[in-house]
């Protein structure tokens, strides 16, 4: 009888790295380990097996038998089994438990979803100190199952994975540093505080491509709930207010802001964006990736003063006042015309003597382009002299051979000459000219 086409095909850890990593495979070389195949194991010969397993994309759905996996496995510290088809915590717990030193576990992109971890499963997860759930649509109380059993948490991964909202847990997970949801559907505030309560030693928090919507919290709760965070990451939330920005100084030791592409910025230039950023957030030392120096935060600061002291009192921002104080009232900057210069030159073609109006930024090339539409004159075959009318008798006429020099450098003025003469075919036939 055929087995059905249906019948889920078992492909185990073991034989995986039995085939990845046979001597035929896998180069020796730095942090493998040249292992025998222990008696009775179905592993012909020995395996070289380093202590980073990058196994994704193998369909594996099954951990395979336990005593060749701790044979093979004692020294790995990490282990990537993304984009795999795990859809059986009990079959992950076989393979971590029979891990020893095992320090970070990928399990991104494996349907977990719906898939129940029971209490005495998660505890072998206890030594993990990074791990990596990205788009396996855990549920919370998976999420809670297993930081509740693993001590030494340190990282956390939870990236698209749907969530919009945030589940509390009796108990928390005070190892936590790293916490990275991005991706998901987080629009509340109210949610993301839960964060402060489940990780109270959170250092780091990325929520990008989240929809957030605010900062809420008064300045005391929000002391009391992130006391440690260093480091939040806001990009493309939804931030509308600069009430949110303030509030970010109310977290006591952030050092480090991300806020890329929140609806609050759209309507500023790129240099409008960082300095506005920068004056509201004094204690901040890397904005956006980039490390603030003090003469840029000086800037900033002055920039900011400049941009709302023609603002009626009602709308001045606190900070306003704060860098008036440490600054003084500042003048406003000096305008600079920035746009191009002209100036207006006779050109004289033979007889005919014509004004016109150079922009001094072009070059010749583009001069002599200019003159050919302008004048009709023939489409090659022309020289130009500038004659500065001023020094003509000392200086006479320069020819302007360069076409890719600017008219600028010839420190041309209104009044002055632009001489246009053909080009002689050859030496023959000049004198007919």
């Amino acid at each position: 009888m055929e087995s059905s086409s249906d019948e889920e095909e078992v492909i185990t850890f073991i034989k995986v790295i039995s085939e990845k990593y046979n001597p035929e495979n896998f180069p020796y070389g730095p942090g493998v380990m040249v292992l025998p195949s222990p008696p009775g194991s179905p592993i012909k010969d020995r395996l070289f097996l380093p202590n980073i397993l990058v196994l994704n994309h193998r369909g594996i759905n099954k951990a395979g038998d336990r005593s060749d996996i701790e044979a093979f496995c004692a020294h790995v510290v990490e282990l990537d089994l993304s984009h795999n088809q795990f859809n059986d915590w009990g079959e992950i717990c076989t393979i971590v438990s029979s891990i020893p030193h095992l320090d970070f576990l990928n399990l991104s992109m494996n349907p977990l979803s719906g898939v129940e971890l029971e209490p005495s499963m998660a505890e072998v997860f206890s030594r993990v100190r990074r791990l990596v759930l990205i788009n396996t649509h855990v549920s919370w109380d998976t999420v809670h199952m297993l930081t509740q059993h693993m001590p030494e948490l340190e990282e956390l991964f939870l990236c698209l994975n749907g969530f919009n909202t945030v589940s509390e847990s009796q108990t928390s997970c005070p190892s936590l540093r790293l916490l990275q949801i991005t991706d998901n559907q987080l629009q509340k505030w109210a949610e993301v505080r839960k964060f402060g309560l489940l990780y109270p030693s959170l250092s780091a928090l990325v929520l990008a491509n989240n929809s957030v919507d605010s900062v809420g919290d008064t300045q005391e709760t929000l002391q009391h709930l992130f006391p440690n965070l260093h480091s939040i990451n806001l990009n493309n939330s939804g931030l509308s207010k600069w009430d949110d920005i303030e509030r970010l100084n109310f977290f006591p030791k952030l050092k480090e802001v991300k806020a890329k592409g929140i609806p609050l910025l759209q309507s500023y230039s790129t240099q409008e964006r960082r300095s506005l950023l920068l004056a509201q957030l004094p204690s901040v030392t890397v904005l956006n990736g980039s490390a603030v120096s003090d003469g840029e935060r000086e800037d900033a600061e002055r920039f900011f003063i400049r941009y709302y002291q023609d603002f009626p009192e009602q709308e001045l921002p606190k900070r306003y006042h704060i860098l008036v104080s440490k600054y003084g009232p500042l003048a406003p900057l000096a305008e600079v015309d920035l746009s191009p210069r002209c100036t207006v030159v006779d050109v004289r073609w033979g007889e005919r003597v014509e004004a016109v109006s150079l922009r001094l930024e072009q070059t010749v090339g583009d001069l002599k382009k200019q003159l050919k539409a302008l004048l009709q004159l023939p489409t090659n075959g022309i020289r130009l002299f500038y004659i500065d009318r001023e020094m003509c008798s000392v200086l006479g006429p320069e020819e302007m051979k360069c076409s890719s020099r600017a008219l600028h450098s010839y420190s041309i003025r209104d009044g002055d000459e632009i001489l246009v003469v053909p080009k002689a075919k050859s030496r023959c036939s000049s004198s007919d000219l």
